[in-house]
């Protein structure tokens, strides 16, 4: 086993960067205000569209969860939804199929409104 090559790990020089520095705290994630504007306020401001657009998230993440294990629960909790049928397709698909895109397509188009609405200030 003595002859065999030698496993070398190969990364970009880009990772190695990133693992160089550590981790930083948070603050990073903060936008800035624009270049040149040592202004109090502007920081403020954009600290403030920040963190109302994490609560945001959140509210949506958990408009998210609700839909997806609600209808699991439901569907655990009535299996006769799999037995009854609708135009011969059973109920319980068509909860799954047809019902669940269109209510994740409207949370995410009143995310992105909110999201818009907040930036706008």
């Amino acid at each position: 086993m003595s002859g065999a090559p030698r496993r070398v790990r190969v990364t970009s020089p880009q990772t190695r960067i990133a693992l160089s520095r550590g981790h930083r705290p948070p603050q990073h994630l903060l936008p800035l205000p624009e270049p040149g504007s040592d202004d109090a306020e502007a920081l403020a401001a954009a600290r403030g569209v920040f963190a109302r657009q994490r609560r945001l998230a959140v509210r949506t993440l958990c408009a998210l969860g609700l839909l997806l294990f609600g209808l699991s629960g439901l569907l655990g909790g009535l299996p006769v939804l799999g037995r009854v049928t609708a135009w011969g397709i059973p109920v319980s698909w068509l909860l799954l199929m047809a019902a669940s895109y269109p209510l994740l397509l409207v949370i995410a188009v009143l995310h992105v409104r909110a999201a818009e609405r907040i930036e706008r200030g």
